[in-house]
């Protein structure tokens, strides 16, 4: 038995190095920017602590820069407590940047195709199957009608943009982006 084999048979978890902690620190840090970046009504639709929340309407009270460096240390310190990765992707998802926001952006305009193409009532009818929170069904209806006129007519796309607005909206609705 050599010593490699030593270490493949231990089932120990290896400690993590300093660096490797830091920059796990300086990764939340960062996300404790970006949720600085977040307006109040994205903030609240943000799951976290009461510690947390506190912490970030403290923030807002700090004018000092050096202030700010040692708060946005006890939010990452916070932050370590929290499910972190879910508040990661909820912030991607306000992001125009993120890879997640854009993702849910080009479903949509797949979903939003599909409504409008040669399927369209066995679409419409998965959709509202998919998504029982739509109140609207027959703005809907009217919206993908005359977003197929206007595929047949190769005109203007203002119809097309209305219909991909109200799935847009009826998305955040069920992720809890919006009211």
């Amino acid at each position: 038995m050599t010593d490699f084999d030593q270490f493949e048979n231990n089932d120990e978890e290896i400690p993590k190095s300093k660096t490797q902690i830091k920059r796990e620190m300086e990764a939340l840090q960062d996300l404790g920017k970006k949720l600085l970046g977040l307006s109040k009504n994205q903030l609240k639709k943000v799951e976290m602590s009461d510690t947390l929340r506190e912490a970030f309407v403290e923030a807002g009270r700090i004018k000092q820069h050096e202030a700010m460096r040692r708060h946005l240390q006890y939010i990452g310190k916070v932050m370590r407590t929290e499910d972190h990765e879910a508040i990661a992707h909820r912030v991607a998802l306000f992001d125009s940047t993120s890879a997640a926001y854009n993702k849910l952006f080009h479903q949509l305009e797949i979903k939003r195709d599909a409504l409008i193409g040669e399927n369209s009532k066995e679409e419409l009818s998965q959709y509202l199957e998919e998504n029982p929170q739509v109140e609207d069904i027959q703005l809907l209806r009217q919206l993908i009608r005359q977003s197929q006129k206007e595929v047949s007519q190769a005109g203007n796309t203002t119809n097309r943009k209305k219909l991909f607005r109200f799935l847009r909206e009826a998305e955040e609705k069920r992720l809890g982006l919006i009211e």
